[in-house]
């Protein structure tokens, strides 16, 4: 495993942090904050692969701290979620191991028209969400093998809407309230985030300092993100996922574009 180290100005490495804890604020409520930390790294100098993997790294710190308050505050009870959690790791690490090896250009131009779906649906949440509950509910066992595996091993092999794809899953599958799927969401993308970068790690790509200096801005911004989710609930949820959403679809079918 080789440590790949920059030696870069003391001024980037704040604006750096500060961008990470602006995306840990954004990502606890909604998720898509690598949509600001990866295009920071790149400019940073950083190549597409210490990118990816530095952001692993700095992301993770976010989801776990994320998780932390909402496991602290009663939100989540971790003991129910070991199912949950081991097949998302599971998930997440096949689809990383599997990055080099399938294509997933097509997946790629599917996900801006899932992601808008995904918007289109929390923007009519209250009238709709009651109606799907009720009609596709699985059991505490078939959400795990079925959506803890499947978007984990989505999240490993290519990773936008993550969050919003277990907060949906949640919400139409288990009937879940917005702020509790938010929470549960959040423990198992912490766990897919740990799982890939697990794989990462042996890859050679993380910049540590960067990664770690990332992650103490993550840290900060999703215990404010987290404690807000709490406080203000779908009125802020809700909004700032169809914003996510659609800034995710916009900057997936640019970079398809291009």
């Amino acid at each position: 495993m080789d440590f790949v180290f920059y030696d870069i100005a003391l001024w980037v490495y704040v604006l750096l942090f500060a961008a990470a804890f602006l995306a840990g604020t954004i990502d606890a409520i909604a998720g898509g904050g690598g949509l600001i930390t990866v295009p920071v790294l790149l400019a940073a100098g950083l190549s597409p692969a210490e990118a990816l993997a530095t952001n692993k790294l700095q992301g993770c710190a976010g989801t776990v701290s994320a998780s932390y308050h909402f496991i602290k505050k009663g939100q989540v009870t971790l003991s129910d979620m070991w199912l949950p959690i081991a097949m998302t790791a599971i998930g997440a690490v096949i689809g990383t191991l599997l990055v080099s090896y399938l294509d997933s250009s097509v997946l790629l131009k599917a996900i801006p028209i899932i992601l808008i779906a995904v918007a289109i649906f929390f923007f009519f949440l209250p009238k709709i969400q009651p109606y799907i509950a009720s009609r596709l509910a699985l059991s505490h066992v078939q959400f795990a093998l079925i959506i803890g595996t499947s978007i984990g091993f989505y999240d490993g092999l290519i990773g936008p809407g993550t969050g919003a794809f277990f907060s949906t899953a949640y919400l139409c599958l288990m009937g879940m309230t917005v702020v509790s799927a938010t929470a549960h969401t959040k423990v198992l993308n912490a766990t897919s985030n740990l799982a890939s970068l697990a794989m990462f790690a042996f890859g050679g790509h993380l910049v540590w300092a960067l990664g770690i200096v990332m992650g103490i801005g993550q840290w900060f911004g999703a215990q404010i993100g987290s404690r807000l989710v709490i406080t203000k609930g779908a009125k802020l949820i809700r909004p700032m996922v169809i914003i996510m959403c659609l800034a995710m679809s916009v900057k997936l079918l640019l970079d398809s574009s291009a």
